[in-house]
């Protein structure tokens, strides 16, 4: 088959250098009908007059037959003086600034532009260049053909039909401008543009610079081509004929081969899995379990040491590992706990100390003395929160948590979150509500629940605009539950952080500048003492955020 496809791609590469070559030596012949053309239009002195130039172009018929789409006289500044058919604006244009006029009239030799938009068309042509010099060799003017892409083909009929037979697929590309100049589809207003990269894989193969090889084509069927590139024009000569016509002598010889080959394949393939398998099942198993320890690092379980040798090594080795973990994670958790009760004694005396101070004990301060004292004691009570937080977690981490549940009426226990957190929500500037009926009861530790309530509406606080609203509300959850939901008018916590929103140490970036630093524990504190609680809580969105927790209803202990 390789034999076949070699020999399929030498016949697309010798018909591409056909054609190219076949192209080129028309292009020449126009040049060459043009260079002699142009000589007869001087007297040797001067160009010709206007009436004598027509009368002479007239009589050339191929002349006119190979510039179909018009012939034009320069003067020797490039100005269009004469055209053998009208077109609007044309005559009294300037073409100086073209780079092939440019070089016709430096070089003094016939030349051939690559592929350009015409100025007064706007169509893609080929323009052709020849001096008119006078017998002292002065310039005296230049003679100018055009092809217009758009109408006329670039090859006769009879060669196009003969090398897209059989289902073969030729195009001629403008690699500078991205045009099809043959084999594109319906072009509008004689412009065809090639498709943008990906959308039609043997254009993109043509173009990447490889001369021969397989690509997909337009219908998605493989195919193998070649390409010649046209230098003077900078075009690039495609032929691609199905894939097909290589494989099919070879697919009769082979078919047997195959199907048996395949058979045979199929049965190594199914022991290899059945034989993998026993192997990499325990594998299998031990990354589920270190993947559910990555999700909930608190329940840090230990793996089965079982299966093969190496399995069992990586399990005892990853046991040891875990061993390790927990016992730095306890060391760590001690060390926080114990520095967290030593920081809180001295900082409490700090904080009382400077209550006295702005209550007026020691003496009226001076207006300085009196913010600076404001900012430290604000200062020293977020510090007592922090360090609370810390707390909180050391003791629900080792389990030394306790909570007293009974039932409780939720309107007093609202009210007062509402009453103690509203100095903050005036500073703010946000108005804080709550709605609760006087029957509404729920099975929880009021202290630990104020504690959860606290923390929501706080967040609820900071994170709402200017006058905006923060609501307390309480409706019916789920399987004989009471949910409680702090809403606000904010823009939320961000997708990208939801799964980890409720994690220890964790905070989302909200792009606000009410953010303030904290530990991160807040909402995981929260999450413990809901389940110590026998409750749980979550978030949504929805025209602001809602967080909620839920709590058995009185009447429900069980």
């Amino acid at each position: 088959m390789e034999d076949f496809e070699d020999i399929l791609t030498k016949q697309q590469l010798s018909e591409t250098r056909r054609i190219t070559n076949e192209v080129n030596e028309r292009l020449q012949l126009q040049l060459d009908l043009l260079a002699e053309s142009a000589s007869m239009l001087s007297d040797g002195n001067a160009l010709r007059g206007l009436g004598e130039i027509a009368n002479q172009l007239e009589r050339q018929k191929l002349l006119n037959n190979l510039f179909p789409d018009g012939v034009l006289v320069f003067d020797a500044n490039a100005t269009a003086i004469f055209e053998n058919f009208y077109v609007s604006r044309r005559v009294g244009t300037n073409y100086a600034d073209r780079p092939h006029f440019q070089k016709a009239i430096r070089s003094r030799e016939p030349v051939i532009s690559r592929p350009i938009i015409g100025r007064t068309t706007g169509l893609p042509l080929i323009s052709f260049i020849a001096p008119i010099e006078s017998d002292d060799g002065d310039l005296l003017g230049l003679l100018g053909g055009t092809v217009n892409l758009g109408k006329t083909s670039i090859l006769p009929k009879e060669t196009l039909s003969e090398i897209t037979s059989d289902g073969a697929i030729f195009y001629v590309i403008d690699s500078e401008n991205f045009l099809f100049i043959e084999g594109g589809p319906a072009p509008e207003n004689g412009i065809t543009p090639l498709p943008s990269p990906g959308h039609n894989r043997l254009i993109d193969a043509a173009l990447s610079g490889i001369t021969s090889g397989h690509a997909i084509g337009p219908e998605g069927h493989k195919l193998i081509y070649a390409t010649s590139h046209l230098q003077r024009l900078g075009w690039q000569f495609v032929r691609a004929v199905p894939f097909e016509w290589a494989t099919a002598p070879a697919d009769e010889s082979f078919g047997h081969f195959v199907w048996l080959s395949l058979g045979i394949a199929l049965l190594i393939a199914l022991v290899s899995y059945l034989l993998s398998r026993s192997t990499t099942n325990p594998l299998d198993r031990m990354t589920r379990k270190i993947r559910n320890m990555i999700r909930s690092p608190s329940e840090a379980a230990r793996l089965v040491p079982s299966g093969p040798n190496e399995v069992r090594n990586l399990a005892i080795a990853f046991n040891q590992l875990m061993d390790e973990r927990d016992a730095i994670s306890t060391m760590k958790d001690q060390f926080v706990s114990n520095v967290s009760h030593e920081l809180r004694t001295p900082l409490t005396s700090i904080n009382g100390a400077l209550r006295l101070i702005e209550s007026g004990a020691t003496g009226e301060l001076p207006a300085r003395a009196r913010a600076m004292n404001s900012l430290a004691l604000r200062n020293g009570h977020r510090l007592q929160l922090l360090i609370s937080d810390l707390l909180d977690f050391s003791k629900l981490s080792a389990g030394r948590m306790s909570v007293t549940l009974a039932p409780e009426s939720l309107q007093p226990i609202l009210e007062s979150t509402v009453f103690d957190n509203q100095t903050m929500a005036d500073e703010y500037k946000v108005v804080l509500t709550a709605h609760c009926s006087l029957r509404q009861k729920v099975i929880t530790d009021p202290h630990r629940l104020r504690q959860i309530l606290d923390n929501f509406v706080s967040n609820a606080i900071k994170f709402s605009p200017a006058n905006g609203k923060v609501r307390v509300f309480v409706e019916t959850g789920s399987s004989g539950s009471t949910r409680i939901v702090v809403q606000d008018n904010g823009d939320g916590v961000p997708e990208s952080f939801v799964e980890r929103l409720f994690d220890r140490f964790s905070q989302a970036d909200a792009g606000n500048t009410k953010t303030t630093a904290g530990t991160g524990l807040g909402l995981a504190i929260c999450r413990e003492l809901a389940a110590l609680m026998n409750g749980r809580l979550g978030y949504y969105y929805d025209q602001g955020a809602h967080f909620w927790v839920e709590l058995p209803a009185a009447g429900n202990e069980a």
